[in-house]
């Protein structure tokens, strides 16, 4: 039988120490196509290029494994790769692994998320994976044997339609995690505000982002729960954002 064939893409680019672990990954299950950002593209969300031209350069073809790079966001490189570079849709796209949390929220603004949701858009079974480590030197070895056996499972039973998964590691200062959890997503936010500084050329104000993270409940049905107690989470996402149980209450509004 032919060996599936994997797409591997992130947002941190492609020189990222976690995209290539888990290149390394994929090379052990099947024949691997890596389409990543030239440049790191966190927090793109699922921003698509439309005011630039899109370039891409050649970085390796070998025997069952070819790379590139875009200068895109990581939606473009999932697009890319699918309708430019690969002659037939790839069996699962993988994304990541991501230096920092992509769970709770923080989904919103991720682009390694954004890569795998744009997969399960065209009907291609996805996953993202994501570290709570922002350190280029993170440890990625007590998430391997999770990530074998999550795309190994996803390849073997396929997703639900328009279903992705969301899969993030505690920082390893533990030891082996203590297993796997399927949760949702915590409700939490980022209060967040702005960092004023002053341009010594010309006492112009300038500004950076800054924020805290706030998770408002301890449930331990949640992806924050269970990072926290240093378990694997792993949330189904989707991304039909109605409200359906606000639609029969907003009924009246037809008649305005």
């Amino acid at each position: 039988m032919s060996k599936p064939l994997i797409l591997v893409s992130n947002d941190d680019g492609y020189q990222a120490p976690g995209i290539r672990f888990l290149i390394e990954i994929a090379k052990t299950i099947g024949e691997v196509v890596v389409v990543a950002p030239q440049t790191a593209q966190s927090a793109m969300s699922h921003a698509i290029t439309i005011k630039t031209p899109l370039l891409y350069k050649t970085v390796e073809i070998s025997d069952n494994y070819r790379e590139y790079n875009l200068n895109g966001t990581p939606v473009d490189c999932v697009k890319f790769a699918i309708h430019q570079l690969m002659d037939r849709k790839p069996d699962i796209v993988i994304s990541g692994i991501n230096h920092g949390s992509n769970a709770s929220i923080n989904i919103i603004y991720s682009g390694t998320m954004a890569a795998a949701t744009e997969a399960a858009m065209g009907g291609i079974p996805s996953v993202g994976f994501s570290i709570l480590d922002y350190n280029e030197d993170a440890n990625f070895d007590y998430a391997k044997d999770y990530i074998i056996k999550i795309i190994n499972k996803v390849l073997d039973d396929g997703l639900a339609e328009n279903t992705a998964l969301n899969v993030n590691f505690p920082k390893p200062d533990k030891g082996k995690y203590k297993g796997l959890k399927v949760c949702r997503q915590a409700k939490a936010y980022w209060k967040e505000d702005f960092d004023e500084r002053f341009d010594p050329r010309n006492g112009k104000p300038y500004y950076w982002l800054k924020g805290t993270f706030t998770v408002h409940e301890d449930n331990n049905t949640t992806d924050e729960w269970a990072l926290k107690n240093y378990y694997v989470s792993l949330v189904p996402i989707q991304f039909d954002f109605t409200a359906y149980n606000k639609i029969d209450e907003l009924k009246y509004w037809e008649t305005l």
